[in-house]
């Protein structure tokens, strides 16, 4: 059954600002958060070598790498699924409906996880509110969650990435009721 809690995601071209602007959000707000985000691993000379997985709860992994991790490849990286399945599924559940879930990102190295998929799918049918990335495109999945109904898809782009922030915590605050606007620390435009 679907609940009607908000559910806010972003999208657009890699390197657009996507997590960014989750970071931006979250450390904005005065409840508390679940979930992970995504941040890239450089080597030598700034080289892209991978991607780590962080929960909101301070956990860390090995999402992908150049050459190294399991069995599955996206591009150039090895997909590490037991980091996907152990930090990124774990870390959406909760039972407190007023935290937020931060789903970042729903793509195509996190969708090889059948386990991952379902926990989406329970985040976004859940009563929590829901802030979180989708790829632009890719697996069945992925169009899947594009496509329902309940969810508002923002595209970020270099023209609107600076207002979305103070755009989407209003938004949060107004829709869920949960949160003392007075208590925001962020600069609205």
């Amino acid at each position: 059954m679907r609940h009607s809690g908000v559910k806010l995601l972003l999208t657009g071209k890699p390197g657009c600002g996507k997590t960014t602007l989750i970071k931006k959000i979250v450390g904005a707000l005065p409840s508390a958060a679940v979930g992970f985000y995504t941040e890239e691993i450089r080597g030598a000379h700034g080289r892209r070598k991978g991607f780590s997985l962080l929960t909101l709860d301070g956990r860390r992994g090995t999402l992908a790498a150049v050459g190294t991790g399991g069995h599955h490849r996206v591009g150039r990286y090895r997909v590490n699924l037991d980091c996907v399945d152990r930090l990124a599924v774990a870390s959406l559940h909760t039972e407190d409906e007023n935290l937020l879930i931060v789903i970042d990102e729903v793509g195509k190295m996190e969708c090889l996880s059948g386990a991952f998929c379902n926990a989406v799918r329970r985040a976004l049918d859940g009563p929590n509110p829901v802030l979180g990335t989708v790829a632009l495109g890719g697996a069945p999945f992925i169009r899947e969650i594009r496509d329902r109904d309940d969810i508002e898809l923002i595209e970020v782009t270099a023209d609107n990435r600076q207002s979305l922030a103070g755009e989407l915590v209003e938004i949060l605050e107004t829709r869920t009721n949960k949160w003392d606007e007075n208590e925001v620390d962020i600069e609205k435009p």
